[in-house]
């Protein structure tokens, strides 16, 4: 048999293979480690910040400690290029830096269990944020290792077990730290998810080390690895591919992608509060909001991804628009009853739901947009545009509460998605004229090596979602990837 058909056989994936890969129970572990210090910084952090009687406004500030989640792209070059001291050289780089991060994860979040709200309120405060920056660091890391550790015809398993441990993580942190919280108080919560992130670091142990480094890519008398970072790579000429592919839309496209999550970031921070102040328990929250809801949540990304396949990506980016935004009445509507479980159940059926379906449609609109070669740094820039915006002016949302009450800020979040409907409907096809004019020109020179192959090329993305490798974002929406942070 000739070589190029040995390279060109792709081997056949069988459940058996699954079943005895050692890599994917790994890869659940290490999921749920990623995922369990999310609500930790986030969702679960704002209830234990309204059950302890802080003042609003506070709550509100609170949320820009989760910034590192939005930010963490500045440094991610920098966890691929250096060692941990000592550490790496017995492990290995990715094992040492994942085993660091969770170890800080842990101390963080112990810190956080040691502070009291209503006497050191500062120290809790830096607990949360070192929490976000270690847990932030991980995240790279572990995506590092899933990408080195496995071919391709195994990443999109290696991304669905992450996925679910990260599900797995979100009910711990959740519903378990809220009845925890309950039954014996928060710092007992807290010091129990410190000893959870157990679980990533042995894992993390037990992993093979795969260190695919730029200097091992070198090797003797090749070129020398090119630098770490510099501003020009990372944003300038991203930003520029995409002003020559797009032309002057890009700047709406830019607004419509950094406000169409918006509504949700804002009223994310202040929906504990909110329960609180209608009367429900932390039992009545772990159940609905962090158990009940993150199923709604995951029905609401898989009718999405349907959407997309049944009536394509520009309908489905316009009703997730205004489904996100206008799910929030929902809350205004919950704020002007009393603590009945079922009023509370039907809000969070409607959020999530819609949360998620949006999420699922701006995800699959900004990887539209992306060309191969830059694509994984466009979307990182896409997605921190999508999520910083919101996540600045969250910090606000306590003041807005404090001055108008709670019907009417959650009235004012969802009436931002009015001018995000008017902007998709204008730019919103952009995503599929880009994958047009790739399959064009792929047409148009059959002699590339790419078109060939039956493979996507520049400006490849076809309309509809590409998703496989951004499932674990929206899992955290109820985000996430990310996550996002607003009632999960």
């Amino acid at each position: 048999m000739p070589p190029s058909t040995v390279r060109d056989t792709p081997s056949r994936l069988r459940l058996k293979d699954i079943v005895e890969d050692p890599r994917i129970l790994l890869m659940l572990a290490l999921g749920f480690s990623s995922g369990l210090p999310l609500l930790l910084v986030l969702g679960t952090f704002s209830t234990r910040l309204a059950y302890s009687e802080v003042d609003i406004k506070s709550i509100g500030l609170f949320s820009y400690l989760a910034l590192p989640y939005t930010l963490k792209f500045l440094w991610a070059p920098l966890i691929d290029r250096f060692d941990v001291p000592a550490l790496g050289r017995l492990l290995g780089r990715r094992r040492a830096w994942m085993i660091a991060t969770q170890c800080a994860v842990a101390v963080a979040l112990s810190l956080m269990a040691l502070a009291d709200p209503g006497s050191s309120l500062a120290l809790l405060g830096l607990g949360a944020f070192l929490v976000a920056i270690c847990a932030a660091t991980q995240d790279v890391v572990i995506d590092g290792w899933r990408i080195d550790a496995a071919g391709t015809d195994l990443q999109g398993v290696m991304a669905a077990t992450s996925n679910l441990g990260y599900r797995l993580a979100l009910m711990s942190a959740g519903a378990g730290a809220l009845f925890i919280a309950s039954a014996y108080g928060w710092s007992v919560a807290y010091f129990s998810m410190a000893a959870l992130m157990g679980v990533g670091i042995l894992a993390a142990l037990f992993a093979p080390a795969y260190d695919r480094t730029s200097e091992t890519a070198s090797g003797p008398g090749r070129a020398a690895p090119k630098p770490v970072w510099t501003f020009k790579s990372a944003i300038l000429e991203p930003l520029t591919e995409l002003h020559t592919r797009l032309g002057r839309s890009l700047w709406a496209i830019l607004i419509l992608v950094a406000f169409y999550r918006m509504p949700d970031f804002i009223s994310g921070v202040m929906a504990s509060p909110l329960y609180k102040t209608v009367g429900f328990s932390l039992v009545d929250i772990g159940f609905v909001s962090k158990l009940y809801g993150i199923w709604v949540g995951i029905a609401g990304a898989f009718v999405g991804g349907w959407a997309m396949t049944r009536f394509g990506l520009f309908p489905t980016l316009v009703v997730g628009a205004f489904l996100g935004a206008a799910s929030n009445l929902s809350f205004s509507w919950l704020s002007f009853g009393g603590p009945e479980v079922w009023r509370l159940t039907a809000a969070i059926s409607i959020d999530n739901f819609c949360g998620s379906f949006a999420g699922m449609a701006l995800i699959a609109y900004m990887s539209s947009l992306t060309a191969p070669g830059l694509a994984a740094t466009q979307y990182a820039l896409f997605s921190s545009l999508y999520a910083l915006p919101g996540k600045f002016v969250a910090g606000t949302s306590g003041y807005i509460v404090a001055a108008f009450g709670y019907p009417v800020f959650f009235a004012l979040t969802a009436a931002v998605g009015i001018p995000v409907v008017i902007l998709c409907a204008f730019v919103g096809r952009a995503g599929e004229r880009n994958a047009a004019r790739a399959s064009n020109a792929a047409a148009a020179d059959p002699m590339r090596p790419e078109a060939a192959a039956g493979d996507e090329v520049a400006g490849n993305h076809r309309p509809g979602p590409e998703l496989a490798s951004t499932a674990r974002e929206t899992s955290a929406t109820g985000q996430t990837g990310r996550p996002h942070p607003a009632h999960g």
